[in-house]
């Protein structure tokens, strides 16, 4: 979900920053940006958890104490 919505909201940026709506583009492009950042800790985690070492993790540890479940 986090691959389409950021590719999606890419193509959207790109297309408004095109046509000079430069506040939706950039907007969107950052949407973009935090969306390809979940995907990353996703992806991260997955790793972690299947590897059952998370000290090895690349994630900083300022990153993960926002994330943390509770």
């Amino acid at each position: 979900m986090c691959l389409i919505v950021t590719i999606v909201m890419f193509i959207f940026a790109v297309q408004n920053l095109i046509q000079g709506y430069i506040m939706m583009g950039l907007l969107q492009l950052v949407l973009a940006f935090v969306f390809l950042f979940l995907l990353w800790r996703n992806i991260q985690m997955a790793r972690c958890d299947r590897s059952g070492n998370c000290n090895s993790c690349t994630l900083p540890e300022w990153v993960t104490k926002w994330f943390k479940e509770h």
